[in-house]
């Protein structure tokens, strides 16, 4: 995969989103209730640890091969790979779950054989964790910063897939998009409130 992305600042782990496509659905399954940047370094930081304590890399049948202890212990060694470490370590295991039975331990296959975004849509909201809007930034995210996404993806992903908008991870191209995201993000709540 290549693709025009600044998810974290960290370049090392921007590079291995991009290599790994495992690692970046990871990366949006844990955007929630931390800061993106957190989030998306999350699974460069979990491939070392898996490095580190079992020799193996970040890939499906690695975290199947994990009991969910094991798992949690990776995810809540310090600094903590989420807010809420033993949860989500159980997403991302039923989310390995899935891409190994259903997709033959090939992420990319679930995005490459998607014959539309709307087929794309369906199959990330069957995933655990992953609910419409999340969805839709994921669709978005293929689309705009990878260019992998099926034909219909900007339909599929509205209001994320616009263009002219940055609203989303989808739009994280720069530390200035990244500042945009976070403002449109706190307008977004200041409006909610009032």
């Amino acid at each position: 995969m290549n693709g025009d992305i600044y998810l974290t600042p960290d370049s090392d782990a921007n590079d291995y989103l991009k290599q790994n496509p495992f690692a970046l659905l990871i990366g949006m399954l844990l955007d929630q209730q931390i800061p993106m940047e957190r989030a998306f370094g999350a699974p460069y930081l979990l491939n070392s640890r898996l490095q580190e304590h079992y020799g193996q890399s970040l890939i499906p049948t690695t975290i199947v091969s994990l009991d969910e202890d094991q798992l949690i212990a990776l995810f809540s060694e310090k600094p903590a790979l989420h807010r809420f470490p033993k949860a989500m370590a159980t997403k991302c295991l039923l989310l390995a779950d899935r891409i190994v039975t259903d997709y033959h331990n090939d992420t990319s296959a679930v995005w490459e054989e998607a014959s539309s975004g709307e087929e794309l849509l369906r199959r990330l909201q069957s995933f655990s964790g992953f609910g419409a809007d999340k969805a839709k930034i994921f669709v978005a995210l293929l689309g705009k910063r990878f260019r992998a996404a099926p034909a219909g993806w900007e339909q599929a992903s509205d209001p994320f897939g616009r263009k002219d908008e940055v609203r989303s991870v989808a739009d994280a191209s720069s530390p200035e998009a990244l500042e945009q995201i976070r403002n449109f993000k706190a307008s977004m709540k200041a409006a909610a409130k009032a």
